[in-house]
């Protein structure tokens, strides 16, 4: 008897590989980030160069959430933080998921992965999101463990003009659980204009 459709067979599969993103996955990248911006727009302002978006100049390490046949499914990316008080944090940033592989956990398992990947860096994690009201990425970080540390102004604007509001988070060490969020004296947070 074959499994049925959304069973857990199902699911473990169709579990994606996740792996380091490399350049020759650009393309499809920028092909899965067109379809998050045109469902859920993210990023809030389309970026004039998409690959460029992708590979910022902080950027550490980037992976993706591949299929068998080669789609990407997920990205997810950690980058520098531009401050002294940044010690040894790192911001997680450019998390999506196709639309067509939503409610498979794969921003938990590539989130999951930073984590992992942190921890054997030795790096503490930070991360911002734009302040909507009712917005599934705050559910989303909030309930996977993230603190929310404070709110500031963005240093851009929606596509309309109006301001943004960015929630800055921290991911608490289950070691050290009194972690400040690096960034917080300053409320600076550079080229956070599309996460």
């Amino acid at each position: 008897m074959g499994a049925l459709p959304g069973s857990a067979n199902n699911v473990l599969m169709s579990r994606p590989t996740i792996r380091a993103r490399r350049l020759t996955d650009l393309d499809q990248c920028v092909q899965t980030l067109r379809a998050v911006h045109e469902t859920d727009a993210y990023p809030l302002n389309w970026p004039a160069d998409p690959r460029r978006w992708l590979n910022p100049p902080r950027l550490l390490q980037a992976w993706i959430a591949e299929e068998v046949g080669g789609a990407v499914d997920g990205h997810v990316a950690v980058q520098r933080i531009t401050s002294e008080k940044a010690g040894r944090h790192v911001e997680l940033s450019r998390l999506f998921i196709a639309p067509a592989a939503r409610r498979r956990a794969l921003a938990s398992a590539l989130v999951d992965h930073i984590r992992i990947w942190a921890a054997e860096q030795e790096y503490g994690l930070t991360l911002n999101v734009t302040d909507e009201h009712r917005s599934p990425a705050v559910a989303f970080y909030e309930a996977t463990g993230w603190r929310h540390t404070h709110t500031t102004d963005a240093e851009w604007a929606s596509p309309d003009g109006r301001p943004v509001r960015l929630r800055h988070y921290i991911l608490p060490s289950r070691t050290r659980p009194t972690q400040q969020d690096p960034m917080a004296e300053t409320g600076r947070y550079e080229d956070a204009s599309q996460t």
